[in-house]
């Protein structure tokens, strides 16, 4: 955009608008100051603790009363001899006997005179008997001002801590300060445009969602345009999702477009294990939002503290959550009009939150933020690859079509780990088979390739992910084949990999009968080869169930039972529910047939599909203990009768040792080269 102030007449500055007092950008922290009566006690105790400590930084020395005794007789002593309660002080002549240069003349001697009544006397007759000049003595008789005195100071000590770490802070109400009082205080973290960059560019596979708080970023940056027709901007905005799709990052997005203050807390940093410091910490937070606005306040986990109300659900009444809950409650409805405070929520839970927190008035708007689609896991992947070195072979849309039902979070962290991965092999970029690995590492786990498997183990393994993938070849409706790996990955032996096409958003009864098939394929080619099973088919057993399971109560392909949902309904359940069936005993047994039998026709389906390919199961299950690993590729020759030629896993072990080998075996050309001897 050009620059058209040079050619443009000045315009007039608006007046200035005085209706309202000027508000500071940002809160600032209160100056820390003292009061008068302060600045006397502190000055008053530096004083006290001087004049305890001064006696002993006049270079006086310690002595025992045994050279006490021996200076008197020896008549060493001048001037005059001070006799306190619990001490005696005086000063040698320069000539004393034993005095070193550098020594101090002044000495005291930690003795209390009132032990011994007689003390007086003597010491009185010695100094008669010493000769020289004779020296004066001067008693402090013991009062008891002087025995009270450090009892009393103790203890005022101790009060004035009390008074000054506590009480006075407490005055201050729960949102003062001192160790107590810093209860009460909000836990927010403040951050300005300065301190965070996120903008919508920054989020991306959401875009419906960026839409909707598209409004709340006009609010905030011009409210006029919304009071002029009377509109009133939503107080609350609600951000559901899965974890890791993207929620906070959209909530500081709408404050770096709005360049707005964001202040950000956490559901679980109102509870503490003070009763009431919770509703204390809500009102101090919205205070200063609103001594800040226009702002927004977001609360991350909010189903932490906004949980339901009542017997069964919070503990009663007096609960602290309870109490938190209240005090946001109150605070959202006491905004006016004009407040232009904006609260942003995230959570995962929405159904355990108080319908009162989810009412109109209060979080008017309820943003769905989803998984991202194909699309959106492109703009998320092109995002973060951008952000490192990557190669010219990198495939996103690839790579995004096989990684269906990933978060953005799994996103990052996949691009994560595959520059972790190039770093680690010394690549100069990262590459498509970094990106697929590490894929594959954040899905599975990490490949267990120094695992030793045994012969009959791997065999096994073998057939069955070859059952897998045929049966993944042979059935059109479901997901492509992508790869299959005999090499053990987190807790299993081996997989099958399929790369989605498109994202499904609905499942036909068709493509349900065959996902079934897929699944057990792996234990079908066990009982069809070795005429045995394995528990290696225990998770593959676990989904074709809970498919088979949906299929019949939620999605009503039951031709007995018919279009009717027999699952636990959300709407019917109690705060008492224990998810227990809502059907009868009869229609329990007609459910568990309908399960049965298409599980029963599944798996018979599989066991035909194989035995009618059974050269074909072969040929893919020796390829795997041969490669290891096949692409789809390689999968689709073998079913088509091909051979492969390329070379193992053993044949690329070998070329490296023998590199190795040949480096170390290999002459030094300049071995039969003798050194230069130096010339004189």
């Amino acid at each position: 955009m050009s620059d058209n102030r040079n050619n443009e007449p000045p315009q007039e500055t608006p007046p200035p608008d005085d209706s309202k007092p000027p508000r500071p950008p940002f809160p600032r922290a209160p100056k820390p100051g003292k009061s008068l009566m302060t600045w006397v006690v502190i000055i008053g105790g530096c004083l006290l603790i001087a004049m305890l400590v001064s006696e002993h930084l006049d270079g006086q020395r310690e002595i025992d009363m045994g050279e006490f005794w021996t200076y008197v007789d020896n008549g060493q002593l001048t001037g005059t001899i001070l006799i306190k309660p619990d001490q005696i002080s005086g000063e040698l002549k320069e000539d004393a006997a034993g005095l070193k240069e550098d020594e101090s003349r002044k000495f005291y001697v930690n003795f209390r005179y009132d032990t011994d009544e007689n003390f007086a006397d003597k010491l009185l007759a010695r100094i008669d008997k010493a000769p020289g000049e004779r020296v004066k003595t001067q008693f402090e008789p013991l009062s008891w001002w002087g025995s009270i005195l450090p009892q009393l100071l103790l203890m005022v000590g101790v009060f004035l801590i009390i008074w000054f770490v506590l009480l006075r802070r407490m005055g201050g109400g729960g949102g003062g300060g001192g160790i107590l009082g810093s209860f009460g205080r909000s836990k927010h973290r403040l951050m300005s445009r300065d301190d965070s960059q996120v903008t919508f560019n920054d989020v991306a596979g959401i875009q419906e969602a960026k839409d909707e708080v598209g409004e709340i970023v006009e609010f905030l940056r011009n409210p006029k345009k919304f009071s002029r027709l009377g509109g009133r901007v939503p107080r609350g905005v609600l951000l559901i999702g899965e974890p890791g799709c993207g929620k906070t990052m959209l909530a500081k997005a709408i404050a770096g477009e709005a360049d707005v203050p964001f202040f950000s807390i956490s559901g679980s940093d109102f509870v503490e294990m003070f009763v009431g410091v919770g509703a204390s910490r809500v009102r101090d937070l919205f205070k200063q939002a609103k001594d800040t606005s226009p702002c927004i306040i977001f609360l991350d986990e909010i189903d932490a503290v906004g949980r339901k109300r009542g017997v069964g659900f919070n503990g009663g009444g007096h609960d602290e959550r309870e109490q938190t809950l209240n005090a946001i409650l109150v605070e959202m409805d006491g905004f006016d009009s004009n407040d232009q405070v904006i609260v942003v929520a995230a959570t995962n839970r929405a159904d355990v939150l108080d319908p009162a927190l989810t009412r109109p008035g209060r979080f008017d708007r309820q943003v769905q933020v989803p998984l991202p689609d194909l699309q959106g896991r492109c703009e998320i992947l092109k995002i973060y690859i951008d952000k490192v070195a990557s190669g010219p072979d990198v495939d996103l849309h690839r790579l995004a079509r096989g990684t269906p039902m990933f978060s953005g979070a799994d996103l990052a962290a996949l691009v994560n780990e595959a520059a972790i991965a190039a770093a680690m092999a010394e690549k100069d970029s990262v590459d498509q088979s970094d990106l697929e690995e590490a894929r594959d590492k954040v899905r599975w786990g990490r490949s267990r390739k120094s695992r030793a498997v045994d012969t009959q183990e791997q065999e096994i393994t073998a057939f069955h992910e070859a059952g897998h993938s045929l049966v993944a070849l042979l059935t059109p409706l479901t997901d492509p084949l992508h790869k299959v790996s005999i090499i053990p990955r987190g807790q299993a032996g081996g997989a099958t990999y399929s790369l989605p096409e498109k994202d499904r958003f609905l499942h036909t009864r068709n493509f349900c009968n065959e996902e079934l098939m897929m699944l057990f394929g792996g234990r079908v080619a066990e009982e069809i080869v070795f005429g045995d099973i394995s528990s290696g088919a225990s998770s593959d057993i676990m989904r074709a169930t809970r498919l088979a399971k949906t299929m019949v109560l939620d999605w009503g392909m039951s031709e007995k039972l018919g279009a009717i949902n027999f699952g636990a309904m959300s709407d019917q359940t109690g705060p008492f529910d224990m998810g227990d069936r809502h059907y009868s005993e009869k229609t329990a047994e007609i459910v568990d047939g309908e399960i049965k039998g298409l599980i029963d026709n599944a798996y018979n389906a599989t066991r035909k599909m194989l035995n009618e390919n059974r050269h074909k199961l072969d040929a893919i299950a020796h390829a795997l203990q041969k490669y290891e690993t096949l692409d789809a590729d390689d999968v689709q020759r073998l079913a088509d009768g091909e051979r492969l030629e390329k070379p193992t896993v053993d044949d690329l072990l070998a070329v490296e040792k023998n590199k190795a080998e040949q480096q170390a075996n290999k002459p030094d050309p300049f071995a039969d080269l003798r050194p230069l001897k130096e010339t004189d």
